[in-house]
């Protein structure tokens, strides 16, 4: 595997058309984010909807200031926690949880002193946070990487408290973004043609990445809660080449390639994202879904028990 740059126990385990186990996923995760940390802010933290937000914005607005405990699962390099420092009350409590020590020094090298509780960990075992502790669980783009995703739901609903919300950014469909298909196509052939089970095996759950069954795992973590996914897309525009880079800086497949190899899919790319360009200036849009969990009273969640849904609302 010497074209591979990421020399890993997942890779290899690919390579050989076999599953990964959760420990390989963790190896693989650990390493991208300690090669690229930051690297999921750079696309997602320009991306913006016809409103304006990013999908950290959107995300941050399911918190309400009045919340005294909110936790950001995955925090990666902090984004969203910056976010909510500089929107939050001083006694809002904050708590950061990742398994990268790479993306916690940025984190830590970003955030305010003494406002966020940084902790060193995975999803799938919150032990540090007591039962029903927390008012929000926040996952940003995240949730689909984990694997397993049963524990982690658990886990989250274990520490929140009566009347606590978990929301979280997900896979949109690929359909509802124009033009994404072709770029993650284009993306995963290159990759396919040194590793061609790439993507047949893919990171984390895929149920997380279809609303149907992200829904229905969400029922079994969170009996009688109040659930439903909304859809939105967000954009970046500007010239080919820039965007290719940062779109391409998205996908976790990239980083398989060696410098050579990449290179070669950005320029194919680039040339893609120009076919429909206007004076230069091309977009790259991105499907994303917002799971957003309410847990609610016993006698209400009696009555809430089918209230899962799917949200028509989209940000073109």
């Amino acid at each position: 595997m010497n074209d591979m740059p990421l020399q890993t126990s997942w890779v290899d385990t690919v390579a050989y058309g076999e599953s990964p186990d959760a420990a390989a996923l963790c190896d693989h995760l650990r390493a991208v984010h300690r090669d690229h940390a930051g690297f999921t802010e750079g696309c997602a933290g320009q991306c913006r909807d016809t409103r304006g937000r990013t999908s950290y914005e959107w995300l941050a607005e399911a918190v309400s200031l009045d919340q005294r405990h909110v936790l950001d699962l995955a925090c990666g390099s902090g984004a969203l926690l910056s976010l909510l420092s500089a929107r939050m009350p001083e006694q809002t409590q904050l708590t950061g949880v990742d398994m990268s020590p790479d993306e916690l020094s940025l984190a830590r090298a970003r955030l305010p002193k003494n406002r966020v509780d940084l902790i060193q960990g995975q999803a799938q075992h919150l032990d540090h946070l007591h039962n029903g502790s927390v008012d929000v669980v926040l996952c940003h783009w995240a949730l689909t990487l984990m694997d397993p995703v049963a524990p982690v739901l658990s886990e989250i609903s274990r520490v929140l408290k009566t009347g606590g919300r978990f929301a979280a950014i997900v896979d949109g469909p690929m359909n509802s973004a124009p033009g994404y298909e072709a770029i993650h196509d284009l993306i995963y052939a290159h990759v396919q043609a040194i590793l061609p089970a790439y993507g047949q095996i893919e990171l984390g759950d895929p149920r997380v990445r279809n609303a149907e069954d992200l829904l229905a795992l969400a029922r079994v973590a969170f009996p009688g809660a109040s659930i439903r996914v909304d859809s939105g897309v967000v954009r970046l525009e500007g010239p080919a080449n820039v965007v290719a880079r940062e779109a391409a800086g998205f996908f976790y497949a990239g980083f398989t390639l060696v410098d050579d190899k990449r290179e070669a899919m950005l320029v194919e790319l680039a040339t893609l994202l120009s076919k429909n360009s206007d004076a230069g200036v091309v977009t790259f849009a991105m499907p994303i879904n917002r799971l957003v969990v309410d847990l609610l009273a016993p006698s209400v969640a009696e009555r809430a028990l089918n209230s899962t849904t799917i949200g028509a609302t989209s940000y073109f």
